[in-house]
């Protein structure tokens, strides 16, 4: 008996390509038989995990028999106080990038439209076509969002406009104004889905802060993490913030029990740890001066970026750096995937990591 397994998946899912992740260390040790190997790839927290996480963390590890608290009541009643809005407005996801799949299964199918510029985050198009639905994508301004463009391009049938701010993979921003004036454009029946998963990093005096629109714009749902400022992108946990009526349809479709044991209390734990935070936060300024200050000294472009990471251009195609740089132990992120084949991005690590790239890459180019 045969089964034509690929016939029987949906069109949508028929067409998409895999989620390429970076490449993990005990990968690359296994291909070329290195023992030190650095990776800035991925957007990860250097310091490795706040200790009074990881203290919570191993403290829940008792209760691995039982079910996580589906609500997650302590982690929303924590957020909702620091936050300034209510427990009823959360929408908790397996990471940021759960919600946006959850936005997608709840306002998109066949006959929609999704909105969203070129070289944003590559969960949006995975989203949007596994659901069905019609992907509209502007082209890019300056690397960044046109947002006179997305305006433009919402059609009657568009329900969702997504926007990073700042931009994965390349860490450029929207500024309040420029914001502003997007959502008064926007018609009431199309979601906004601000993606701030690098907030704590965006230091700008105009960045906007996307839940202080809400109370203006109802359509809005603004998405954060855990995963990045504060240091849990093992455990995997982020949520949503928009109105009550919003997160509850969200969470109709939320799968019980989405956010583990260990992360709830991990979650909770680091958001006490406010040295941690500004460790974190200082860590990257430093280092961000650190790389850019490197690559002005090699000659190279790059995209002044508000995340934990910066895009680097090259002369020519990034491919043969990229490789070249993981024999030297450096595993950074190639973005052609992104339309972007002449960048890579470089997360930003502690001085010695940042150091080790940029003597890595200098090495390379000189070959």
């Amino acid at each position: 008996m045969s089964c034509d397994v690929f016939a029987l998946a949906n069109a949508g899912v028929r067409g998409l390509q895999p989620y390429q992740p970076g490449k993990p260390i005990e990968e690359l040790q296994r291909e070329l038989g290195l023992s030190d190997v650095v990776k800035l790839a991925s957007n990860e927290n250097p310091l490795g995990p706040s200790p009074l996480a990881l203290a919570a963390a191993e403290r829940a590890l008792k209760n691995l028999h039982l079910y996580p608290d589906a609500s997650g009541f302590e982690l929303k009643k924590k957020l909702a106080v620091k936050l300034g809005v209510s427990e009823q407005q959360f929408t908790l996801g397996n990471g940021s990038n759960d919600v946006l799949d959850l936005i997608a299964r709840t306002f998109l199918g066949p006959g929609c439209s999704a909105v969203f510029s070129q070289h944003a985050f590559i969960v949006y198009p995975i989203a949007v076509q596994a659901v069905g639905a019609r992907a509209i994508v502007t082209p890019a301004k300056n690397w960044g969002h046109d947002l006179a463009a997305m305006a433009a391009a919402i059609e009657a049938d568009t329900r969702v406009v997504f926007i990073a701010n700042p931009n994965n993979p390349t860490g450029n921003y929207l500024n309040r104004d420029e914001l502003s004036a997007f959502l008064a454009q926007v018609p009431n029946h199309v979601m906004v889905v601000l993606d701030e998963a690098y907030i704590e990093f965006a230091a700008a005096d105009d960045f906007p802060d996307g839940l202080k629109f809400l109370q203006s714009y109802p359509n809005i749902i603004v998405t954060r993490t855990f995963s990045k400022a504060y240091g849990l992108a093992g455990l995997r946990i982020g949520y949503g913030i928009s109105t009550a009526e919003t997160a509850d349809l969200l969470n109709r479709v939320r799968a019980p029990f989405n956010v583990s044991v260990p992360a709830l209390a991990a979650a909770l734990a680091v958001l006490d740890d406010e040295d941690y935070l500004q460790r974190s936060q200082q860590i990257n300024r430093d280092g961000m001066v650190q790389i850019c200050q490197g690559l002005d000294a090699l000659g190279l472009r790059y995209i002044p970026s508000l995340g934990n990471f910066i895009a680097v251009e090259l002369a020519s195609d990034a491919m043969s750096v990229y490789q070249a740089l993981l024999r030297e132990g450096v595993i950074v992120r190639p973005v052609g995937v992104y339309q972007m084949p002449k960048h890579l991005r470089v997360s930003i690590g502690l001085p010695h990591e940042n150091k080790r790239f940029l003597d890595a890459l200098k090495k390379v180019l000189s070959v």
